[in-house]
C-alpha cells in the first residue's frame, strides 16, 4: 500500500482543518432539541459548504465540486471525521443518485437537479425497497403504466431515506411486467410534491424518524423524468461510478470513533479486569484491520485501478465489527450500556448487516467476484 500523503497533501490538510476551524457551527449534532430545527441547522451548513466548494470535493468542478484526488477526498474525510462536521443532508443523494444522473442524465436534468441537491435547497429519497422487495430489488412491483407523454404511478416502497422530507425521489417502478424482471424496470425522477404521493415517517427500534414509507396512488410522472431510458432501470441502479473512491475511509474512521468511545468509557477500573482487557484488545484489533482493509481499496484507487468488489468486503467487515462493538458494550458496561448513546447503537447496530446491502448478498459478491467461487444456483 502507497498512502503517502506528501507535502502536497499536507497543504491540503491544512486549509480544509482551517476553514473547518472558522466555519464550523457548534450546534449540528444531536440533543434534546426539535429534530426538524437539528435538520434546518444541517441544510444551512450545507449550504455553507457548497458556497465554499466543500459539500461534495470529489465531484466535478462544473456541478460544485473539486475534481478532488483520491488522496484528497481521504484527507477531506479524515478531517471532517476529526472535527466532527456533519457532511450533506442528501446523503444518499449525493453518493448515489447524483452520479448516475451525472452519467446517465440529460443535459436539463443535470442542469436542473445537480446544483440544488448538492446544496441542499432540494432533499432527495431513493425509492428502491418495498415490502416484497428488498435485497431483490428486480422483484419489485411498484407499476408505472404509459398513457401518453406521461406514466400513472401506483405502489409502494419502504425504508426510505429522508422520504418524508424529500423534495424529490429516484423512483424504481415496473414498466414493462411481461419482460424478464431485469430488463422490465424503469428509473424516474419523481416531484414528491406530486399529487397521490403520501410519505409516512417510521419511527425506528432506535427512536429516530429518518425513514418514511411512500405510497404512489395515481401519480402523473412526465415521460422526460425518465433516468436514462425506459426499461433500463436494472442498468441505473447497478451503475458504479467511484466520484467517492475514498469513501470506505469513512466506514474505518466510523468504527475507529466508536471503539474510542467504548474504550474511554469503560474507565480504568473496569479495564483492571483481563477478561474486560482482552473484549477491548479484540475490538481494538477490529478498528485496526477494518482501517487496512479501507487502506488496501484506497491505495489501489490511488494506482489507477477502480475499485471492484472490495467494497462489498470492507461494508461486509464494517457491519459486523459495529454490531460486535455495541454487543461488547453491553459485556464491559452492563447497564450503562442500555441507555443514551449506547443504548441507540446497540439497537441501530441490528441494522448494519442488512441496510445498504445485506450480509447474505456481500458474501455472494465476495464469494463470486473475489473468491471465483461458482454462482449461486438460481431457482
Amino acid at each position: 500500500m502507497d498512502l503517502a500523503i506528501g507535502a502536497e497533501g499536507d497543504e491540503f490538510r491544512a486549509v480544509i482543518r482551517g476553514w473547518l476551524a472558522d466555519n464550523l457551527p457548534d450546534d449540528l449534532h444531536d440533543d434534546d432539541t426539535d429534530a426538524d430545527a437539528l435538520f434546518e441547522r444541517r441544510r444551512a451548513w450545507n449550504a455553507t459548504m457548497f458556497e465554499s466548494g466543500w459539500a461534495a470535493i470529489d465531484w466535478p468542478t462544473e456541478y460544485g465540486g473539486r475534481d478532488a484526488s483520491v488522496l484528497e477526498q481521504l484527507i477531506y474525510i479524515e478531517e471532517m471525521a476529526g472535527a466532527g462536521a456533519p457532511g450533506p443532508v442528501n446523503a444518499i443523494g449525493v453518493a448515489n443518485i447524483a452520479p448516475a444522473i451525472m452519467t446517465l442524465g440529460t443535459d436539463e436534468q443535470k442542469e436542473r437537479f445537480l446544483r440544488p441537491m448538492l446544496r441542499g435547497d432540494e432533499i432527495w429519497s431513493q425509492g428502491m425497497s418495498e415490502p416484497d422487495a428488498g435485497s431483490d430489488l428486480a422483484a419489485l412491483s411498484c407499476r408505472a403504466v404509459s398513457d401518453g407523454d406521461r406514466f400513472i404511478v401506483n405502489g409502494q416502497k419502504t425504508w426510505n431515506s429522508l422520504g418524508h422530507r424529500a423534495d424529490w425521489c429516484q423512483l424504481y417502478v415496473r414498466t414493462d411486467p411481461s419482460a424478464p424482471k431485469h430488463e422490465g424496470m424503469t428509473c424516474l425522477l419523481v416531484d414528491m410534491r406530486s399529487a397521490g404521493v403520501d410519505a409516512r415517517p417510521i419511527r425506528t427500534i432506535g427512536g429516530s424518524l429518518d425513514f418514511a414509507e411512500v405510497f404512489f396512488s395515481d401519480v402523473e410522472v412526465p415521460v422526460d423524468a425518465v433516468l436514462g431510458e425506459i426499461g433500463s432501470g436494472w442498468k441505473v441502479a447497478t451503475r458504479t461510478l467511484g466520484f467517492e473512491r475514498a469513501g470506505v475511509a469513512k466506514l474505518s474512521l466510523m468504527l475507529q470513533e466508536n471503539v474510542d468511545r467504548l474504550l474511554a468509557d469503560s474507565g480504568a477500573e473496569r479495564r483492571r479486569d483481563p477478561i474486560v482487557r482482552q473484549l477491548l484488545a479484540a475490538r481494538h484489533t477490529d478498528a485496526v484491520l477494518l482501517r487496512l482493509l479501507s487502506q488496501r481499496t484506497i491505495s489501489a484507487a490511488m494506482n489507477g485501478r477502480m475499485p471492484g468488489a472490495e467494497a462489498s468486503v470492507v461494508k461486509l467487515a464494517w457491519s459486523q465489527m459495529e454490531q460486535r462493538v455495541a454487543e461488547t458494550a453491553m459485556d464491559v458496561l452492563g447497564l450503562d450500556a442500555l441507555s443514551g448513546g449506547w443504548g441507540e447503537r446497540l439497537a441501530g447496530s441490528r441494522s448494519l448487516t442488512i441496510a445498504g446491502g445485506t450480509t447474505e448478498v456481500n458474501k455472494n459478491i465476495v464469494g463470486e467476484r473475489v473468491l471465483g467461487l461458482p454462482r449461486e444456483p438460481k431457482v
